[in-house]
This record gives structure tokens, C-alpha cells and sequence, in this order.
């Protein structure tokens, strides 16, 4: 992927140092290929959406679906345990401008069976 997509963190979880490298594809329109090599890339995914816009909800299902597809493919090396996924809403402070309920959101994720947050 373009460096300048990449952003760079360390965190000390339980004791361990762990460097993330966070790949953000926010707003890019891209064709298939292209994301499922960046699915291919990533070893853990949150799939984000805004509140305030209904179509970036309506992609959450099939993006979950491309992950899941991809990683269990017989193709990859690193065997067939499935990635982390959360799925997080996000702008939720926008409520004028709301366009996708909090209900919708879990609903969704537990019909997933993955975790959801809403942020903003």
C-alpha cells in the first residue's frame, strides 16, 4: 500500500510492546483488486461507517463478508483462524444529521456476531 495511507503506532498491551501499522482507506473510491489487496495486507479490521451517511452503512455487510472470504481462503499461509473485525460507527455526536439508527448498528453486528462501538 502507499505510504501515505499508513499511519504508525505502539502500545504496550499486557506488558508486550505491539507496533501497529494502520492502513486508513477512508473515501477512496477503489475497485475490487485493489481492496482485496489491502484486505489481503491486514491481519486485524475496523469497519467503519458514518451515521450520517446511509450508503457507508450498506457497504459494512459486504466488506465483513470480503474479509471473511479472503481469510478463509485455502490460498493464505498463516492458516484458517479468522482476523479480528470490529465494526464502529462513527460521527455519533452528529445526531441532527443522523442516518443510521444505533439499533441498526447492533443489529447488524450481532447478525455478524462481531463487536460494535459507536464513536465520534
Amino acid at each position: 500500500p502507499p505510504p501515505e495511507m499508513i499511519y504508525r503506532h505502539m502500545a504496550v498491551i499486557d506488558g508486550e510492546v505491539v507496533h501497529f501499522e494502520i492502513l486508513d482507506t477512508a473515501g477512496q473510491e477503489e475497485d475490487s483488486l485493489q481492496i482485496e489487496e489491502k484486505i489481503k495486507w491486514g491481519d486485524g479490521f475496523a469497519v467503519v461507517y458514518s451515521v450520517t451517511d446511509r450508503c457507508s452503512f450498506d457497504e459494512v455487510m459486504r466488506l465483513c463478508f470480503l474479509i471473511n472470504h479472503i481469510h478463509s481462503s485455502p490460498k493464505r499461509s498463516s492458516g484458517s483462524e479468522q482476523p479480528p473485525v470490529v465494526i464502529v460507527g462513527n460521527k455519533k455526536d452528529l445526531q441532527f444529521d443522523r442516518m443510521v439508527s444505533t439499533e441498526d448498528g447492533e443489529n447488524l453486528s450481532k447478525a455478524l456476531k462481531l463487536p460494535f462501538y459507536e464513536i465520534s
